[in-house]
């Protein structure tokens, strides 16, 4: 069955890989937007912020949306929002000569506005086309590297392109996302939802506090887990970005390569990890526990060693990326498994506001703690150690049987 559908997966998985690299494309070159704005870090750090702030409030809705008028349709409406946004920002940046930072906030808006209806669909539509949790598990698999491969990508990308011109990463938004709305539209062919005429508000919110009130003891440590996991990821790129540049002056493709290395690690181990799984909810929760456990080891050294040294410090925060790459997928099979077909669009979509909530306060909370690194990443090993014990004490797969039709 996924070998037919491999169009369809190949459209749905360019979603998450155009969408990353709109918004990563720009971690590495936050430093240089920051001088030729004139701004200050924390100024700079709020581009990626406003845009994941935006898409936590909209991701819901787009979740009703498309329980109710279908995943296709939202996603590619949500990808021309998208798409508009980056044009704004891209043309200010471009054009404009005052009030050059405050356009670019406002595209940046819009764009996430888009991106809500986006990538956080993609999950539930995936567990929409097949049938067997095995399928379900590699599909998220690959949809999951392909958003890791764009943060592989992105940094280096970004960079190229800022050699360019400086705000060349913000103009191409668009068009890199008029290739993925091409692509759906002549690819994906989405499963029929009998359910979305039926579906009114009033129900729908009944129907999540049911969900939420049955299954919210494990649905909820789940959530927190996406959201931390984010939160540590672009909360170490953004440092790793500032220290690259500020403290051993690498700039340009160099530093997008470097930034690369432990996003590679997320890649490669989210691929594993979709593969391995299966349908094995007791792996998944073990790779989820492995995961969180590597990423408390990494950043307890990082911050006990405050580490003067690239190599070791490029180590550390590979070994991360292997364990944020092994939870990744475990959870995204988890929350897609576990729910009806009729409610996966919500929840993954509440599940997908939690992981942006992570990206909206990752680089924030980076760039205030740039001069107290070591309290950074005590704070990293901490909530990592806190999301290791939940899964191991409230992720029982045994007693979730999924219930997807």
């Amino acid at each position: 069955m996924i070998e037919k559908k491999k169009w369809d997966l190949a459209a749905l998985a360019s979603i998450p890989l155009i969408m990353t690299l709109a918004n990563s494309m720009l971690i590495p070159i936050l430093p240089l937007i920051q001088k030729k704005l004139n701004i200050s870090s924390l100024q700079s750090s709020l581009i990626i912020t406003v845009y994941a702030a935006i898409s936590i409030l909209c991701i819901p809705i787009a979740g009703f949306l498309s329980d109710r008028f279908g995943r296709k349709l939202i996603i590619l409406i949500g990808l021309s929002i998208a798409a508009l946004g980056g044009l704004i920002s891209g043309l200010a940046a471009w054009l404009m000569d005052s009030h050059v930072y405050e356009i670019i906030l406002a595209g940046r808006i819009i764009q996430g506005i888009g991106a809500a209806g986006a990538f956080p669909i993609v999950l539930p539509l995936v567990g929409d086309m097949f049938q067997s949790e095995e399928e379900v598990s590699n599909g998220l698999g690959m949809i999951e590297t392909s958003n890791t491969f764009g943060k592989v990508l992105s940094p280096i990308l970004g960079s190229a392109l800022a050699l360019i011109v400086w705000f060349l990463p913000l103009v191409v938004i668009p068009v890199i996302s008029a290739i993925s709305i091409i692509a759906v539209i002549f690819l994906v062919k989405a499963p029929k939802q009998t359910n979305k005429k039926t579906v009114h508000f009033k129900h729908f919110l009944t129907g999540l506090k049911g969900i939420l009130s049955e299954k919210g003891h494990w649905l909820y440590v789940i959530f927190v887990i996406g959201g931390s996991a984010m939160f540590i990821m672009f909360g170490f790129l953004y440092y790793l970005s500032s220290v690259l540049e500020n403290n051993y002056h690498i700039n340009g493709i160099w530093k997008g390569m470097l930034l690369a290395i432990p996003l590679s690690a997320i890649c490669a181990a989210s691929f594993a990890a979709g593969k391995w799984v299966g349908e094995n909810k007791q792996k998944m929760k073990w790779y989820t526990v492995i995961g969180l456990g590597l990423v408390a080891a990494a950043m307890l050294v990082c911050g006990f060693t405050n580490t003067k040294s690239l190599f070791f410090l490029i180590s550390l925060m590979f070994i991360s990326g292997i364990g944020i790459g092994l939870a990744l997928p475990s959870l995204d099979a988890l929350i897609t498994e576990g729910i009806e077909k009729q409610k996966r669009g919500t929840i993954t979509s509440l599940y997908s506001s939690t992981r942006f909530i992570g990206v909206a306060c990752g680089p924030l909370v980076a760039s205030i703690l740039l001069k107290h690194i070591e309290w950074l990443f005590y704070i990293f090993a901490a909530i990592a150690c806190a999301c290791c014990f939940i899964a191991l004490l409230f992720i029982k797969p045994g007693t979730e049987k999924a219930k997807a039709q």
